[in-house]
């Protein structure tokens, strides 16, 4: 299959990724959606390794086996677990206080990020046509910011915009590692994949710690004086200004954790999504400036999302900026 195909395929199934997340962290607990998500993305690839590491060659195809890792292969991909770990973080908690339709497209700058680091480190150079789409892609993006104005949303000052753009810069950076894992270091996808979603657990786990002990409704009863306190089930049923017609702390940010199925489908969407992302970065015609700029053309389903099942606003001038990021990837598109 083309790598241009791949990486459309890709962008389709991180779409409907995008708004399985925004629905899973709305008024939820940030770091218990996170470890939920990567420890169901662990469970469904161990019995692929466990297979793999007990009769690999029973397998019918090769490119599904996990493959075993030096320690230093380990390493390497444990440092991709970290960085992406931080990168999820921040867009899961900027996503959760934002609209799913200006967040997505911030989310989407990340090829000029990307760009400017395949240009500076792996010498790419696109063609005019492709500087083009490029071009115009971030065009669209560009007028999301006035967009967003209209929303309330001032992109220089708002910090769940700029914890967004940090997201958006340590993805780019996982793009670039992500190409060198597969083309110089030579990673292959699912074992690349099957490792660093495992170590995304351990990952998640101190921030996820973090909230129980200081976060959850749990902690905010003890953190109260004991004559004030409440059984944490009546915290839960409470505004984070009450409990139980006694007074709490208002400093004390409430975060109660509720499960949703929403939850239950990020990761395996995401696993889908990342596959054909690998495997059209480890295409050696493959130019990842041009793969991260399609793959980020999921905003157009984001967008659809928010309109119709969030109700998000200034649904037609966000419809013409996902206009121009189209014209872009057409010219994308054609020239490949």
């Amino acid at each position: 299959m083309n790598w241009i195909l791949l990486s459309v395929v890709s962008a389709m199934l991180l779409g409907v990724y995008d708004a399985a997340k925004k629905w899973s962290v709305r008024s939820n607990a940030v770091p218990i959606v996170l470890l939920c998500c990567v420890s169901i993305g662990a469970l469904l690839y161990l019995p692929l390794m466990i297979w793999s590491a007990m009769d690999a060659d029973s397998i019918p195809w090769n490119s599904f086996v996990v493959r075993p890792l030096s320690w230093e292969r380990h390493g390497l991909v444990l440092s991709k677990s970290l960085l992406v770990g931080a990168s999820w973080t921040c867009a899961f908690t900027a996503l959760k206080h934002l609209p799913l339709s200006i967040a997505a497209p911030i989310r989407a700058t990340s090829p000029f990020w990307t760009i400017l680091i395949a240009i500076t480190f792996f010498d790419e150079r696109p063609t005019p046509i492709q500087w083009l789409g490029i071009a115009i892609v971030l065009l669209g993006f560009w007028r999301f910011t006035l967009v967003g104005r209209r929303e309330g949303i001032r992109f220089t000052r708002n910090r769940w915009v700029n914890l967004m753009v940090l997201a958006t810069i340590l993805g780019a950076l996982s793009s670039i590692y992500d190409k060198w894992l597969l083309q110089d270091a030579g990673f292959d996808p699912v074992t690349m994949q099957a490792w660093f979603t495992v170590y995304l657990v351990p990952v998640m786990v101190p921030l996820a710690v973090w909230w129980y002990r200081f976060d959850s409704p749990r902690s905010v009863v003890m953190a109260q004086p004991p004559e004030i306190r409440s059984p944490p089930v009546e915290v839960a049923n409470q505004t984070a200004g009450q409990v139980t017609g006694q007074m709490v702390d208002r400093s004390i940010d409430i975060q109660r954790f509720h499960w949703r199925w929403s939850i239950a489908v990020v990761s395996p969407l995401l696993i889908m999504a990342d596959w054909f992302y690998f495997v059209a970065l480890a295409d050696p015609d493959a130019m990842v400036s041009v793969v991260s700029v399609l793959r980020r053309c999921s905003v157009v389903i984001a967008l659809a999302f928010g309109a119709k099942a969030l109700s998000e606003s200034n649904f037609r001038a966000k419809l013409t900026c996902v206009g121009l990021i189209l014209l872009g990837v057409v010219l994308l598109t054609w020239h490949g």
